[in-house]
């Protein structure tokens, strides 16, 4: 199911009684963004009122109508809204006042092909069951994204008491990792049953400070369903009838919560998590304050981009090193977060303690050997340890693609899409001699070091002045 409304009917759509209260209701204090359909520049993303204009909100049907007829030339078609919901919005800098934000919503996005709707509704089971085990039921709900499904529990589940000792963030971050973490074991099996469709099948915590995610009634962006509203006692019937623009089964009740319901689990996830200012470091140096109105998604810009660390760059080059001599992509995710805590514990340390062996021509590119006992995997002349399951491991840890996921996708993610990194690091890697892949100094001094710090200009954007043609055939 494409795009089959035209912009007439989806100005149609917008003036629904229903589709008009539920966006203003659930937009309030929170920061909007619309997406818009093609125009001559192309596909734009704007968040804000003109170019030096406040941010977008929605305080009303007054302003909800105001914005489709301010943007009216960029076509809009799908809303969304922050995680955050903040005291007040009038100017930039209330975006940027971690003090304003009131509550920030716990949300577990679940995102995969149509193909698997079912696996879904698998994966959003999971999520329920392990809030419902912590005594959350009543203040969760779930939204059909348009290819997916968000769980989400409500803001003012959590109490003032405990909101008084944490920030909001903090706990809806800690929140949703908590849970994933529980999750892992059984989102990975129903994982395994959804393999074949246009897009992997997968559940992250995407919670930042500038996160917005699709409004209830909304349009999804590429395909003509809305997102609907459905609690939990609803998801054995759930269909993607619902889900038509014409139909729209939808429930109201995402508004209901028990104040304090999730106290101990908001508790509990603080303990064991710490926070997302504790995981992301200081916020300033995390988001760069935006300084356009319209960003364009295609093609990637550095006003409205921020660059991506040295850790993750590490991680997804060693990453894509390994799924090029093996295309195993599981054992390649364990890899590369390998690496990356590897050599970043060798620069905090001064000192690295990498195994190699000299290669004689007769190995193979990626080899399975062993040493006092335990089992090592070489990958050309640079050797790391292994569990029997053959995961890579640093102490008594392995490193798994679950792992590799959390720290690394969801960090590229919040830049650029993840999918588009990976496209790019492949070709980028095709660009050198097989030898290089396969020899630790050339890799670390001539593929990774030259583009740890311009990543997204050098290989995503492909401004790299040194312009090489594919030398490896893989």
């Amino acid at each position: 199911m494409g795009l089959c409304m035209d912009f007439n009917d989806i100005l149609k759509y917008y003036t629904k009684p229903l589709v008009k209260k539920e966006i203003v209701d659930y937009s309030s204090k929170r920061w909007i963004a619309i997406h818009t359909l093609s125009t001559p520049e192309g596909t734009v993303f704007v968040r804000y009122w003109g170019k030096n204009g406040p941010p977008l909100c929605i305080e009303n049907e007054e302003t909800f109508d105001g914005l489709i007829k301010r943007f009216y030339g960029l076509k809009p078609r799908t809303f969304y809204a922050s995680a955050n919901i903040y005291a007040q919005i009038r100017e930039r800098d209330d975006i940027e006042k971690i003090e304003n934000i009131k509550y920030t919503t716990p949300v577990w996005d679940i995102d995969g092909s149509l193909e698997f709707v079912d696996k879904i509704i698998d994966v959003a089971r999971v999520i329920i069951e392990i809030l419902e085990k912590e005594g959350v039921t009543k203040s969760v709900y779930l939204k059909w994204s348009g290819r997916g499904i968000h769980v989400q529990l409500h803001e003012r589940a959590i109490s003032q008491e405990i909101l008084s000792k944490h920030h909001p963030l903090d706990i809806a971050y800690s929140i949703v990792e908590y849970v994933l973490k529980r999750s892992m074991d059984k989102v990975t099996e129903i994982a395994k049953k959804a393999i074949g469709g246009d897009r992997s099948l997968k559940v992250e915590n995407e919670i930042d400070l500038k996160r917005v995610f699709t409004v209830p009634l909304s349009l999804h962006k590429s395909l003509d369903y809305a997102v609907v509203c459905f609690k939990p006692n609803e998801i054995d019937d759930f269909s993607l009838e619902w889900a038509k623009p014409d139909v729209l089964k939808h429930n109201p009740n995402w508004r209901e919560f028990v104040e304090g319901e999730a106290d101990n689990l908001a508790v509990l996830a603080m303990k064991e998590i710490g926070g997302y200012f504790n995981k992301v470091g200081d916020i300033r140096t995390v988001v760069g304050k935006q300084t356009v109105a319209v960003q364009k998604a295609k093609p990637i810009r550095k006003t409205t981009i921020r660059k991506i660390g040295r850790f993750p760059i590490m991680a997804l080059l060693q990453a894509a090193r390994y799924y090029l001599l093996t295309k195993d992509i599981k054992k390649a995710k364990s890899f590369g977060l390998n690496r990356a805590i590897f050599y970043a514990w060798a620069k905090y340390h001064g000192r690295e303690r990498i195994m190699r062996r000299k290669i004689t021509g007769r190995e193979k590119d990626v080899e399975i050997t062993s040493k006092d006992g335990k089992k090592i995997v070489y990958v050309g002349d640079e050797g790391a340890y292994v569990t029997d399951d053959g995961w890579f491991i640093i102490g008594d840890r392995a490193q798994l693609p679950n792992d590799y996921d959390r720290e690394i996708v969801s960090k590229i993610n919040s830049v650029i899409p993840y999918d588009k990194a990976w496209e790019k690091a492949i070709e980028y890697l095709k660009k050198f001699p097989k030898s290089y892949l396969l020899d630790q100094r050339k890799f670390f001094s001539e593929v990774y070091k030259k583009v740890r710090d311009d990543f997204l200009e050098k290989v995503v954007e492909d401004k790299d002045k040194r312009k090489q043609k594919t030398l490896f055939d893989f």
